[in-house]
């Protein structure tokens, strides 16, 4: 119960909060959802992971470790989803959103202060989400801008447009920075942690504008399709590579636990910033969430009996 009252205090009461703001903003003022999703994209997001990445403390072995577990997952969903979707004969635009709802997962504003909260502020653990974290920053702005593009441009601009995102380029020069312990002068660095700080609000707000922008077609069976997939057979998945691979202890129940939040902000950014069926990206963003709060509490008490 505790873990229950924790997720819908600090995130989903929150974050309803802020989407309920961008909501009320949008019909009073009409705000460009174009504009704010470029901040998010091209300034807010890439301060965020280069700060953090900056900050963190990673051990190869450890990264290595996350890495392959991270790959096995995202390969295992990703086969499973294209299956499902076939089944149900998804065409065009569906196929990638129903696609990235269900591989891109909120690893930062939300499963951030999870980790914490279930490790007790454990560094081990925050290292692992951190790995994470940084791979599910790579992967919208790769292959996620990449796919939802790859049916309407030449391949040359795609790749053009993935080129011109700076998450790409931040990635590397955090890690480099960070190695080779050069210092960022404090009127450099302050503007970047009060940028990143702006992001989840933002992030949020837009996710609100979307919402109440739409023209509302409730689509009941392809949302709560990928509520499933993402937050139930995503963490079982992970029960079993973690089993699969012999990892035990604390970093199986932080690989698990890294699996089992609700759909990314991500991939209702990258429906709005590319017109790829919008209006489904957010209702899976917002239902998951809500829904995260009984599927997270089942994962963090299963998670316990991981030896």
């Amino acid at each position: 119960m505790t873990y229950f009252i924790y997720i819908l205090l600090n995130n989903v009461i929150p974050l309803s909060i802020m989407i309920a703001l961008g909501v009320i903003l949008y019909r009073a003022f009409k705000l460009d959802i174009r504009t704010l999703s470029k901040l998010n994209f091209y300034l807010f997001s890439p301060a965020l992971v280069f700060k953090m990445l900056y900050e963190s403390t990673l051990s190869m072995q450890l990264m290595m470790q996350t890495l392959l577990f991270f790959a096995l997952h995202l390969v295992a969903m990703f086969l499973l989803v294209e299956f499902i979707m076939r089944v149900r004969g998804y065409q065009n635009s569906m196929i990638t959103a129903m696609r990235n709802s269900v591989i891109f997962y909120n690893s930062a504003n939300y499963a951030l202060p999870l980790n914490q909260l279930v490790f007790v502020g454990d560094a081990f653990t925050l290292s692992i989400q951190i790995i994470i974290m940084m791979m599910q920053s790579l992967l919208p702005n790769t292959y996620g801008v990449y796919s939802v593009n790859a049916h309407k441009n030449d391949p040359r601009q795609t790749l053009r447009t993935i080129l011109s995102l700076p998450v790409i380029y931040v990635i590397p020069l955090a890690f480099l920075m960070r190695w080779l312990h050069i210092p960022i002068p404090d009127p450099i660095y302050m503007p970047i942690t009060y940028i990143s700080n702006a992001f989840v609000c933002t992030a949020l707000l837009t996710l609100g504008v979307q919402l109440g922008s739409m023209k509302w077609k409730l689509m009941f069976s392809d949302v709560m399709l990928s509520n499933v997939l993402r937050l139930l057979i995503g963490p079982a998945v992970g029960f079993g590579i973690v089993w699969l691979l012999g990892i035990h202890g604390t970093m199986a129940q932080a690989l698990v636990l890294a699996t089992s939040v609700p759909t990314s902000l991500s991939s209702a950014l990258i429906a709005v910033e590319y017109d790829n069926e919008p209006e489904f990206a957010s209702q899976v963003v917002f239902s998951s969430t809500i829904f995260s709060i009984c599927t997270v509490t089942l994962v963090i008490y299963l998670i316990q009996f991981i030896a």
